[in-house]
Parts: C-alpha cells; sequence; structure tokens
C-alpha cells in the first residue's frame, strides 16, 4: 500500500474521509467541504446512530457538491482520549470499511479535534498506521481469484498542514509495521513451508539492514552442549537451528560499558507433541508455536529498518516437535549447557526446554544488560488470562513495569503474574538435578515453567512473556485481520524506544 502525506486532498479523489469527534464539529477545511455540499456532512451528523465514536463509519454516497464519489465521516471518539493508540484504532476500523466496500483508495483530510493533545502530524501517521496493519493480507498460497474477496488497499494519501513532518513521524511505524508483517508471514506459513532451515532462509534477508546473521547448525550446538534443545529437534527429519542476529547502531562496537539488550524467541515451527501426542483439533494451529520467535524477527527488522540508536541480539531456538523412533522420552535425562542434568516428563512441554538452551547461551555470551523472552508456552496462561492479557514473569520490577508500560501503550497487555521460589521445590527431581515441569502439568503450569526459565539466566535482569493464545485471532481485530497478528513486535519496539529516549 502507498501511503503519502500532502497538503490538500486530491481534487478529484474517489473516496474523501474526514474525520469527527465525539462533540462531532467540522474543523476548518472539514467545514470548507461541507459548505460546498450545501451543509450534506452537517445533516448527515445529526443522524440519530453516529455519536463519533471511535472507528464509527459514517457514508454519504455521491453528494453534491465534492468531486468524490463518496464522503466518509470517521468517527475519532472523545477528543481529550484521543491518543496514539486510538488514532491508530480508528485508522484500522476505516481500513476494514473500505475493505468491506472494495474501495482500494482513499484521500484523509486530518484536523486535530479540539481537547486533543496529539498533534496532527503524528495523527496522520497513527491513523495511517492503523490503516497499513490492518490492510494486511496473506494471499501467497491463493491462485483463484473471487470476485466477493476485496483487494487490498493500494493509495493512502493524507492532506496534513505539514506533509514534512507527517512523513518523519510516519518513518518509524513504518519501519514497525514491516516488522508486524514479517512476523505474521511467518507464523501465517505452513508448517511445510517453513521449519528450521527455511527460517533462517528468511532471516539472512536481514542482512541488507545492517543485521549479523548466525545460524548454528546440529554440530555446533552439540559441541556447546545445547542438548536439551538439541533432545526436542530428533524426532524430525528437519534438523535444528539457532539462530542469532544482531544488530548494533549505536556506533560504539568494542568501546561500549553496557551489554546489548537481549530477545530470546521460542521458534517450535511445528508442535505436535512429540511422542506425547496431541489431539487432532489441538494441533492445527501449531504451526503457529514459533510465534515468540517471529516475534523477534520482527522487532530486530524494525529497529534495523529505523536505525535506532541500540545494540540488541535475537536469539531463536528453532525446532520442529515429532513423534518418530528417534524422538526424545518420557523420562529422558539430558545435560543442559548450563550443565545442569533435566528430567523430562512430557514431551509436550517442550518449548522451556528450547528456552532454557538458548537463554544461557545468550546470557553467557553476550552478557546482555536484559533479557526477555517470548514463547507460546502453557495452556494455563489462556486459562487464567484468555486473549486480553499474555502473561508476564520478571525478575526485576522495573524491568517489569517498563514491558507492562510498553504493552499498555500499544494495546498489546500484559498481566504480571508470580514468580515465586515456592514453585521450584515441584521442579526437584529424585534423578536428576531438576524436572523441567512440575508432575501435575495443569497445575500452574505457567508459573512452573517460568521458575524452571529462571533457574537458567543468572543474576541477568530477566522477563518472560507467556504469549499462548496470542498468535492467532479467529476474527477480524481493530488493527489485524484473522490470522497471525505479530503480537508483541509493537511491544517490544515501544519497549526499546523508551531506552532509546524516543516515542
Amino acid at each position: 500500500m502507498k501511503i503519502s502525506f500532502v497538503t490538500k486532498p486530491a481534487p478529484r479523489a474517489a473516496v474523501l474521509v474526514v474525520l469527527v469527534a465525539e462533540d462531532l464539529r467540522l474543523g476548518a477545511r472539514a467545514a470548507a467541504i461541507d459548505h460546498g455540499t450545501g451543509g450534506a456532512l452537517a445533516r448527515a451528523l445529526r443522524a440519530p446512530r453516529f455519536k463519533g465514536k471511535k472507528g464509527e463509519v459514517l457514508d454519504l454516497v455521491a453528494p453534491n457538491g465534492v468531486g468524490a464519489r463518496r464522503v466518509l465521516l470517521l468517527g475519532l471518539g472523545a477528543a481529550k482520549e484521543l491518543d496514539a493508540l486510538a488514532a491508530r484504532e480508528a485508522g484500522g476500523a476505516l481500513a476494514a470499511h473500505l475493505l468491506a466496500e472494495h474501495e482500494t483508495a482513499a484521500s484523509l483530510l486530518v484536523e486535530i479535534p479540539k481537547g486533543s493533545k496529539l498533534e496532527e502530524a503524528h495523527l496522520a501517521a497513527e491513523l495511517a498506521f492503523g490503516l497499513r496493519l490492518r490492510n494486511y493480507r496473506f494471499h501467497r498460497f491463493m491462485t483463484e481469484a473471487k470476485p466477493d474477496r476485496p483487494n487490498p488497499l493500494v493509495t493512502i494519501e493524507l492532506a496534513v498542514a505539514g506533509p514534512a513532518a507527517a512523513e518523519k513521524a510516519m518513518r518509524r511505524r513504518a519501519a514497525v509495521a514491516a516488522g508486524v508483517e514479517l512476523a505474521r508471514d511467518l507464523t501465517n506459513e505452513p508448517p511445510n513451508e517453513l521449519y528450521p532451515e527455511s527460517f533462517v532462509a528468511r532471516a539472512k534477508a536481514l542482512a541488507r539492514l545492517g543485521v549479523k546473521v548466525e545460524a548454528l547448525d546440529v554440530k555446533q550446538m552439540a559441541k556447546l552442549g545445547l542438548n536439551a534443545l538439541l533432545a526436542v529437534g530428533k524426532g524430525s527429519a528437519r534438523p535444528p537451528r539457532l539462530l542469532v542476529l544482531q544488530y548494533d547502531g549505536t556506533g560504539k562496537a568494542g568501546g561500549r560499558k553496557e551489554g546489548p539488550l537481549a530477545f530470546v524467541g521460542k521458534g517450535v515451527c511445528f508442535d505436535s507433541g512429540g511422542l506425547c501426542l496431541k489431539r487432532p483439533n489441538a494441533m492445527f494451529e501449531m504451526k503457529g508455536d514459533m510465534a515468540g520467535g517471529a516475534a523477534v524477527i520482527g522487532l530486530i527488522r524494525a529497529l534495523a529498518e529505523r536505525k535506532a540508536k541500540v545494540h540488541v541480539v535475537g536469539v531463536i531456538g528453532l525446532v520442529e516437535n515429532l513423534p518418530s523412533s528417534t524422538a526424545f522420552k518420557p523420562g529422558d535425562i539430558v545435560k543442559t549447557m548450563a550443565g545442569r542434568t533435566i528430567e523430562m516428563l512430557d514431551t509436550d512441554a517442550e518449548g522451556r526446554l528450547v528456552l532454557i538452551d538458548a537463554l544461557h547461551y545468550t546470557v553467557s555470551r553476550f552478557k546482555p544488560r536484559s533479557v526477555v523472552d517470548l514463547a507460546t508456552l502453557t495452556y494455563s496462561i489462556q486459562a487464567a488470562l484468555g486473549n486480553v492479557f499474555a502473561g508476564l514473569f520478571a525478575s526485576e520490577d522495573r524491568l517489569a513495569e517498563r514491558l507492562a508500560a510498553a504493552g499498555q501503550a500499544v494495546g498489546e497487555r500484559l498481566w504480571r503474574m508470580p514468580l515465586d521460589k515456592a514453585y521450584d521445590t515441584h521442579l526437584e527431581s529424585r534423578i536428576a538435578d531438576i524436572k523441567h515441569h512440575a508432575e501435575d502439568a495443569e497445575s500452574a503450569d505457567a508459573p512452573h515453567a517460568a521458575a524452571l526459565l529462571k533457574q537458567f539466566v543468572g543474576a541477568c535482569p530477566w522477563a518472560h512473556l507467556d504469549i499462548a493464545g496470542q498468535e492467532f485471532r479467529g476474527k477480524d481485530q481493530p488493527m489485524a485481520p484473522a490470522g497471525a497478528t505479530g503480537y508483541a513486535v509493537q511491544l517490544l519496539e515501544e519497549f526499546v524506544a523508551k531506552i532509546e529516549g524516543i516515542g
């Protein structure tokens, strides 16, 4: 979709969009358009059902006095509550309406409603950001045209008093959108197309943005002792990989005093449950069990594309968990990279095994200032929080607060869960150093998994995001069509931006 910022809307735009807050007042330029229509806009605003609420759309078809064949009134909600997120969601609602009407282009007249604290340039950029996210489609495998399927939006023009300022504000949003789209693409891919080796191949495209891309193979991982990660991949003909992404925009290589910000993702490209096989109806969406890894690569792309002045590292453990004669078994014991032995009880609790080696590798090699891991890890977090929140576990209050604030700002909300030593006692093994989950897997599995992961990060400030249930949506959302969400790319980019001191 081409997005442009101009000083005035095209005189012959097919679809003209005018912004209206809950006070239903037209801005000065919108009032001029209303005058040209003989007051058609003002009369339409008296319609009983239209209240100017966020995302409401009132459609005037073929109004007199303007070149447009339709004028849309887009509600922004209460002006005093119009923040970046509200503007993004309004843009998403507009995209949904345009798509439903099979429109492929629109021109927006952007004016700040009285009482809003947003600058006009930022309002324009946030509207465009929401439009782009909601316009996303994954049609790579569709070969037949269907007349009832709307085509994606092609051209969006936003008329704003300061187009140069709006373009500058949009640069960061465009980079984040590209990261979200990459994460969505990877999560939507079918498992016969996306597996550890092909995931690595996709990641190598980031080299053009200045990202250093490494991929450790089985031999290299075995030499380092990543035996827990390797155990999970033993059942598949597709060998596992450890993907390492490094981006440094600080210009301080070799001279910095503190380590990078580190992000570790679970990259189980398909999870059948292994020998502890899942039910068929629980297996279909397991192509998305790599959504944590997708978020990490999406974040790195966003930061590199906007040339963020930060040093970040992304590490993704990539495996397939499949049943076969070589698959790991309940009761197996392996020595982790940290040197501790771990007894494995349930092969369908494989994600934490991937993460403990990936986390230890990250902390020991890069000595980061903090590390955040992301994983579609437990059904219990879904039972506790539904899809309203993702679970947040953290070893440090400040890190937890920063992540929660970032999630609140972008609409990817986190709820802090308990991280308590009492859970450690349930992970004690009679024949190994530790078990990989409590014997009753249905009892508080999320905090037990977090308690396990914490034992492999040492003293490094650490947070674990259990994003199970967030990776897909069965219905359209304000800024995402049904399917993969690209969850946590926006959250983590906002988290990093605040550390940079921007946003």
